[in-house]
């Protein structure tokens, strides 16, 4: 499975689990991209997979801007105006607003104006300097206002637009194990993984070959998400400069939460393996820093997974 670039690849004798324990297993197409979903244990396995999948629907059918039905994609186009939203939604733009300023401004959640810019979305594009310079004024989670008393949400700016692309699936992929409430199971959604209850050994893909392994390591309770530019290009941008991010390897990280993985996977690779992996160590954050050149950098967070490095000169 790949997500941004990055492949993970599940060892099957590790996944693999003895016979008397039950299994369920489900495969579906989920904010465009692969939803898989393996439980374990005693219960209704059925039931949870259903209840996991009304999940991450819930969720797109409410937060994808892929869809102009959904709310964010009516405050998107709400032309500066405040848009009532439920609860849950205030709550996490709050969140994503937050990590903006953890990140010092690496991650950020609006971002539309600079996508469709670039053209990400539609395969890429380079905009005309005018163009540029306006994306980048209708840019920036500093144009998102909430009002939690008044439950609304409004951008001071016309033009600006939440992108939800660098936090939902993990967000989604948080709220479906609690939906599941399995004893043990493997989401993979997109490439991002979300373990628990059991070990299960995973590896990350060389950025300049896809297909061989370069990191291995045992995840349990936490969830693994990459950021790079093999597979789509440049496709990640740079929230303090508006301009796509170099392409210097990949990113790997691992927390107890997916939401917190998938926001740190983009932000660090934003970074880069400089300031990236120093902020990383700051913050102590499991992450790993794959670079086209061979080298991997890791964090002492990271290296106490105890990942085992696969050279290249050995395949």
């Amino acid at each position: 499975m790949f997500v941004n670039g990055l492949r993970y690849l599940l060892v099957p004798a590790v996944v693999a689990v003895q016979a008397a324990v039950p299994t369920q297993d489900r495969l579906v197409l989920a904010m465009g991209t692969e939803l898989r979903v393996h439980l374990q244990g005693a219960g209704d396995l059925v039931g949870a997979s259903e209840a996991a999948l009304a999940e991450a629907n819930r969720i797109e059918a409410a937060c994808s801007t892929w869809n102009p039905g959904s709310a964010w994609s009516r405050l998107n186009a709400a032309q500066g105006h405040p848009v009532v939203l439920d609860r849950e939604w205030l709550d996490l733009l709050d969140q994503m607003k937050a990590w903006q300023a953890r990140t010092d401004g690496a991650f950020d959640p609006i971002l539309m104006a600079l996508m469709r810019a670039w053209g990400i979305r539609e395969g890429g594009q380079v905009p005309a300097p005018r163009v540029l310079a306006a994306a980048r004024r209708s840019s920036g989670a500093r144009l998102l206002v909430t009002d939690a008393a008044a439950g609304t949400a409004r951008l001071t700016h016309p033009d600006a637009g939440v992108e939800e692309g660098g936090f939902l699936k993990g967000y989604a992929l948080d709220r479906m194990r609690r939906a599941a409430a399995a004893p043990a199971g493997l989401i993979d959604f997109g490439g991002q993984l979300l373990a628990w209850g059991r070990p299960v050994e995973v590896s990350v893909a060389d950025p300049r070959d896809r297909r061989q392994a370069r990191l291995a390591f045992s995840l349990r309770d936490a969830s693994l998400s990459g950021s790079g530019t093999s597979e789509r290009g440049r496709h990640i941008l740079d929230p303090r400069t508006g301009e796509p991010c170099p392409a210097w390897g990949s990113t790997a990280v691992v927390a107890a939460d997916a939401l917190t993985a998938d926001v740190l996977s983009t932000a660090l690779y934003v970074l880069g393996p400089d300031a990236g992996l120093a902020w990383a160590e700051r913050q102590g954050v499991a992450a790993a820093f794959l670079l086209h050149d061979g080298t991997v950098r890791m964090t002492p967070a990271f290296r106490s997974l105890h990942p085992t490095l696969i050279p290249r000169e050995s395949r």
